[in-house]
């Protein structure tokens, strides 16, 4: 297992080799952007998603007389305009900074009104993703009883439109192990052992890596993006494309992963090793005090969130890199001053945010293995869908 390495430099690219190209160095403003902004994790990764997809249209469009880096400056601008309104003032220097460096005449003309047109045209294919409907969502409990205060996460997000699934069903598991199982207390046993708060099991690193992967944002995922695309050989139009292909799968993977989530319902560590005693599993004991290393995000826990994104990116680069070398994949982490950690392997990558999550007290391993292979299966139905799919249209069919 692979220590943290602390980065000398602090800048959200920093884990990544210099070398870089438009699409790499547009995705690297879109973090920041992102950081700036203060989004959750669904709407971020949805922003990142429309953003990456208007940039690969736009690639996809420019032809030898037009500035490919114009059209992607303007894809880029306009979709983060749409998504990050109150980051204006950011994304209009970080778009004029741009321009400045391309050479003015007809080539960054043309490039910007391509750029423009994508975007405009993948915000309109996606006007209707998001649900217009109230919030509905209950806790499961009965007039006069006592629940926790705090707000649920996202509770409408399986009633966005996906962008390669049929619907936010098409990959819902069956459910978790029945409480009297041996599975049940096996994962019980794991977590209450491995993910507490005060742990004696626990050793420093798996600590380490479990509070470096409590960032959920996509910056934390594009850097073993970043590792593939910086190899030598790479074109911008590969880029945009590995780029687009992860983000919507990662967008789809969270749309999927709500849909599970707010159908089964299905209680933390911290509640059932609370209630241990009430599983009717005489393998569980209860632990009163029992708290997480790390604090739980506010929806149901089955299955992983991170575990659906690493195996949906996992998928992902998997077809990105066929039977190729594997360069070393590496993130880093901005809010861990410049955390990095690396991976020789694609499953090694995969797996740990698996572990990460079971040793910060949040998930069982279940949950994060079926995460995981619904998280697959999005990530290669996304990859056929980004690589067979036409260039989206206006509707004048220009």
């Amino acid at each position: 297992m692979k220590k943290i390495v602390v980065a000398t430099l602090l800048a959200l690219g920093a884990a990544t080799p210099a070398r870089a190209d438009v699409i790499t160095d547009w995705n690297n403003k879109t973090s920041d952007l992102i950081g700036e902004a203060k989004l959750g994790t669904p709407p971020a990764v949805r922003a990142m998603a429309l953003v990456q997809t208007a940039t690969h249209e736009a690639v996809k469009a420019v032809g030898p007389s037009a500035s490919l880096d114009a059209a992607v400056a303007a894809a880029n601008r306009a979709t983060l305009l749409k998504t990050m309104p109150a980051v204006a003032p950011s994304i209009e220097a970080a778009y004029q900074a741009a321009l400045a460096k391309i050479a003015d005449g007809d080539a960054k003309n043309a490039g910007i009104a391509i750029g423009e047109k994508a975007a405009a045209n993948v915000l309109a294919s996606r006007s209707d993703d998001m649900p217009a409907g109230p919030e509905t969502y209950r806790p499961h409990t009965t007039p006069g009883t006592y629940v926790p205060t705090a707000g649920v996460a996202v509770p409408l997000w399986p009633q966005r439109k996906p962008w390669a699934m049929a619907s936010a069903s098409q990959f819902r598991p069956g459910p978790p192990p029945a409480m009297t199982s041996d599975e049940w207390s096996r994962n019980y046993n794991e977590i209450k052992a491995l993910g507490g708060r005060v742990s004696t099991q626990r050793t420093p690193e798996q600590t380490d890596i479990a509070k470096y992967w409590e960032y959920s944002l996509p910056s934390i995922y594009c850097g073993a993006l970043h590792s593939v695309a910086n190899q030598p050989g790479r074109t911008p139009a590969q880029n945009a494309r590995l780029f687009a292909a992860a983000s919507q799968a990662m967008d789809d993977a969270l749309i999927a992963i709500f849909d599970a989530k707010y159908h089964y319902n299905y209680w933390r560590p911290v509640t059932a090793i609370r209630n241990g005693d009430r599983d009717g599993n005489d393998a569980t004991e209860r632990e009163a005090s029992w708290a997480p290393l790390v604090d739980n995000p506010m929806h149901p826990e089955y299955p992983s969130g991170h575990g659906v994104l690493a195996g949906a990116v996992g998928a992902v680069l998997k077809a990105e890199l066929g039977t190729g070398a594997v360069p070393m994949l590496v993130t880093s982490n901005p809010s861990l001053k410049g955390a990095t950690r690396q991976w020789s392997s694609v499953d090694a990558f995969v797996n740990e945010i698996g572990n990460a999550r079971v040793w910060g007290g949040l998930h069982y391993r279940f949950s994060v293995d079926t995460a995981a292979a619904m998280g697959k299966q999005i990530g290669e139905l996304t990859v056929k869908r980004v690589s067979t799919r036409v260039a989206l249209r206006d509707s004048s069919g220009s």
